[in-house]
């Protein structure tokens, strides 16, 4: 686990830039990742093609360690040659039984005729010309001598085949995975319905998805034109035992199989090296090769019976199988890492979330305690305001009150009135009198009786006053309303006993 945790902060800032983008793309760990970007001098799409088709040997490394390795035994032979008398040095095998395989990303047979540029074109026109009148006269000289043509096709026969492919068989270049369909289907109207679940897609698909899950992919090459193909095909590849052993989940056996008619298994069947049909080959991860090798760790060719083929490829699974389990144990431990940072990294989420909804909250509530606090101070100071003018106003008005008529005077009218506080008080007005003074007299009559200013008020400004009361007279019940005007005489007559009623007001929701 030392190895797996590199320090980043090592590395500049392009070197950090191209490891995001590399890891990004790859999804491969940091232990693993930091080596193969120096061997590709921190190239990314280097890096990449590494990954996904292989990284090659390197020819300088295997020079430095083959002439270490050989320093040592070259004296132990030299000494050897002069004891026994020999001059023939001893034969040793180091051949390996994996062999790199390749990703391989069919190419398109047919290209697209080149078109010169119009210089070029004008420049080559009377080669073209001279091209067309030889073509001519050959054609004319085959005319006159019609045995020349297929003489010279039989010289054309016996020549040496050339090395490059030509479609002869009319099957026309498909996409990877048009071109697995129409072999499934090819393969089912020949050989039946089957158990098998062939990989629907291309050989690079088949071997990206091998590199990235770490399962096996067994490459099944056929050629119809053979004549073991239906015996290997029926016999082995289609019976019980090769089918329950690549469907057991347990093997983790990706199967991909082609067709050398086609393109893709042609070109696959040239970097696998395949010599003889039927062909079959087992891929893998080696990663004791490299992070990202892929080898062929089983090549079977020829007629085998369904238990040598099942034979071959367990033993090449047993063989992989301790390797691939630490890569997966490593992954593994990788992802349960990365599952478990992400699980913390979720949790601090939540809990920040929960913090700034918190802190949201206590900010909304104390600009709502401030806002309160502000609006009854405001009401506060209104209604501060609003009795400071009133009673400026009362005080005005009782200066302004018309003075009581003497008991000389025989116009005058004799009112009773009850006041709010249960107190009753007798006063005479002038019959000319208008019933606002009256009015004014019971709103002002503490001002009035005890007049508490030694100077003239004025009136204060921007106030209108509204009295908060009725001038009732018990029996008959009469309401002396101030809107209907007219004066104290008018109204009343020579006497009344009145009664003060508090106008009530109506709340919000119109109760009163």
């Amino acid at each position: 686990m030392a190895s797996s945790e590199f320090d980043v902060g090592q590395l500049d800032d392009a070197q950090r830039e191209a490891l995001q983008t590399y890891t990004s793309v790859t999804d491969q760990e940091l232990s693993a990742a930091v080596p193969l970007l120096q061997r590709s001098q921190w190239n990314v799409q280097i890096a990449i093609a590494k990954f996904f088709d292989g990284e090659a040997p390197d020819p300088l490394e295997e020079a430095r360690t083959a002439l270490a390795s050989s320093s040592a035994p070259q004296q132990n032979s030299r000494r050897e040659i002069l004891l026994n008398g020999s001059s023939s040095f001893p034969r040793t095998s180091t051949s390996s039984s994996r062999e790199p395989a390749p990703r391989i990303v069919p190419q398109p047979e047919e290209r697209t005729i080149y078109k010169p540029p119009m210089i070029f074109a004008i420049l080559l026109s009377p080669i073209n010309l001279l091209y067309r009148i030889i073509s001519g006269s050959f054609g004319l000289f085959g005319y006159l001598f019609p045995f020349l043509p297929r003489l010279l096709s039989n010289l054309a026969r016996r020549s040496p085949a050339q090395n490059t492919r030509r479609n002869t068989t009319g099957r026309r270049p498909l996409s990877p995975r048009d071109t697995a369909a129409r072999f499934l289907r090819e393969f089912e109207e020949e050989y039946g319905s089957h158990d098998l679940h062939f990989f629907e897609d291309g050989y690079a698909q088949a071997y990206d998805l091998a590199k990235k899950d770490l399962k096996y992919l067994l490459v099944v090459l056929i050629s119809p034109e053979h004549d073991d193909t239906t015996t290997f095909v029926r016999g082995t590849l289609l019976s019980p035992e090769v089918g329950a052993f690549i469907n057991d989940p347990r093997n983790s056996i990706i199967l991909w199989a082609g067709s050398i008619q086609d393109s893709e298994a042609y070109q696959v069947s040239n970097a696998l090296n395949c010599t003889k049909f039927p062909f079959s080959s087992l891929i893998v991860h080696t990663p004791q090769d490299s992070s990202t090798s892929m080898s062929t760790v089983a090549r079977i060719t020829g007629l085998l019976p369904p238990s040598a083929f099942i034979a071959k490829l367990q033993t090449a699974i047993t063989q992989q199988k301790a390797a691939l389990d630490r890569v997966r144990a490593t992954r593994a431990e990788q992802q349960a890492s990365r599952n478990l940072r992400q699980e913390q990294e979720s949790a601090y989420e939540r809990s920040l979330a929960q913090d700034r909804e918190r802190t949201r909250q206590r900010r909304e509530a104390e600009a709502a305690r401030i806002k309160a606090e502000q609006e009854a101070k405001s009401k506060a100071e209104a209604v501060e305001r609003e009795a400071k003018k009133l009673s400026g106003w009362k005080k005005w008005r009782a200066q302004h009150m018309a003075p009581e008529p003497g008991a000389e005077a025989r116009d005058a009218t004799r009112v009773s009135i009850r006041m709010p506080s249960g107190d009753r008080v007798i006063r005479r007005f002038a019959s000319s009198t208008s019933l606002e003074d009256l009015y004014a007299f019971v709103e002002c009559y503490e001002f009035v009786q005890n007049p508490t200013f030694t100077s003239s008020t004025a009136k204060p400004q921007n106030y209108d006053h509204s009295y908060k009361f009725n001038l009732v007279s018990p029996m008959p019940r009469t309401i002396y309303d101030l809107n209907s005007g007219g004066t104290v005489g008018q109204r009343i007559g020579r006497s009344g006993n009145l009664i003060v009623e508090p106008i009530l007001e109506e709340d919000e929701d119109g109760e009163i």
